[in-house]
């Protein structure tokens, strides 16, 4: 039987076919190479570009490989940019999975894995968070991720589907091996901002609002190593080959760090002053997100193995110092 790794050319995805290769896993891929890079899964021999709104490219695929589990993670992410234009993350994020869920229906496919989001919960009443707290998101990336983890529920009572949602913390790191890690373009996330200005690519890090309800000001956030997630879907998988009922689990380390505490951390480990300049909160933005893990541990037989942000981003200045530009070899 074979996997099928929807936005297997991404960060996580390219981190999650990196651990499917450790177990000698059947891998194929999809992805529309509008964020991921080739680059980054040379090894997969099984590689379709394409979207996953596409009938028949997904009729291809269903047919010419015999898929016991699919992988979601071809969403758009960024959260200011969901607040300016809806309609790209509702119909990417919730329109093609639709069409990628009824696909699977047709061709038998029962088990799915999808890359949710801590966003869900949008600003929490409670910390840590945990599975059954409220979910209000504050923006539509996070309600884009929502309302298809609502459809997922409603599928799997209709219709032959089990589904595991995993809902990431801040994926953040990059792999050992140093040959794959965060690469964006543009690039919005907190650590690998914070070290292009180390590499001189910037001239300073902006920290978006100094007024939050936290210890300094500034928002905290729960942050997890891309291979750990990897993991994690393979034991998702796992689980659902074994006939585990559909269920949502939080991904996170269960600590939280300031945005001012990623940027002494990253000082300390380049050895660079990186400059901050506090700007202006920024639309959609939750004050603290930190989770609680514990479902995963008792259900999935997971736990974090990384959880020293020193070490998280440790591994993200290796990548990012070898590879300055990303993939593009400039």
């Amino acid at each position: 039987m074979a996997v099928l790794v929807c936005g297997g050319a991404g960060y996580i995805g390219s981190h999650v076919c990196e651990e499917l290769k450790k177990y000698n896993i059947d891998t194929v891929v999809i992805d529309s190479l509008d964020s991921g890079y080739i680059e980054s899964i040379p090894y997969i021999e099984n590689f379709y570009h394409g979207s996953i709104g596409d009938k028949e490219l997904l009729k291809k695929i269903f047919t010419n490989h015999k898929v016991d589990t699919v992988f979601h993670l071809c969403a758009y992410i960024e959260v200011g940019e969901s607040v300016v234009n809806p309609s790209k993350y509702y119909n990417n994020n919730l329109v093609n999975s639709i069409v990628l869920l009824d696909s699977m229906i047709e061709n038998g496919v029962k088990n799915f894995v999808f890359s949710s989001t801590a966003a869900v919960y949008g600003e929490p009443e409670n910390i840590p968070l945990k599975e059954e707290y409220r979910k209000i998101p504050t923006n539509p990336y996070g309600d884009s991720k929502l309302a298809l983890e609502n459809i997922l529920y409603w599928y799997s009572n209709a219709y032959d589907i089990n589904y595991v949602a995993l809902r990431y913390f801040n994926a953040s790191g990059a792999h050992s091996n140093g040959l794959i890690g965060e690469a964006h373009n543009p690039e919005s996330h907190l650590i690998p901002l914070i070290l292009q200005v180390a590499l001189n690519q910037r001239d300073s890090i902006k920290v978006f609002g100094d007024d939050y309800p936290t210890p300094d000001g500034t928002c905290l956030r729960d942050y997890i190593h891309v291979c750990d997630l990897a993991l994690a879907h393979i034991k998702a998988m796992e689980y659902l080959q074994k006939n585990g009922a559909s269920v949502s689990c939080n991904l996170g380390n269960g600590k939280g760090f300031s945005v001012r505490e990623v940027i002494e951390i990253s000082r300390k480990i380049t050895g660079h002053e990186i400059p901050a300049i506090i700007e202006p909160r920024r639309l959609g933005d939750s004050s603290e997100l930190i989770a609680s893990s514990e479902l995963a541990h008792k259900i999935l037989g997971w736990k974090p193995e990384i959880t020293s942000l020193e070490t998280i981003v440790e591994s993200a200045w290796n990548w990012h110092k070898n590879n300055p530009n990303g993939y593009l070899k400039k």
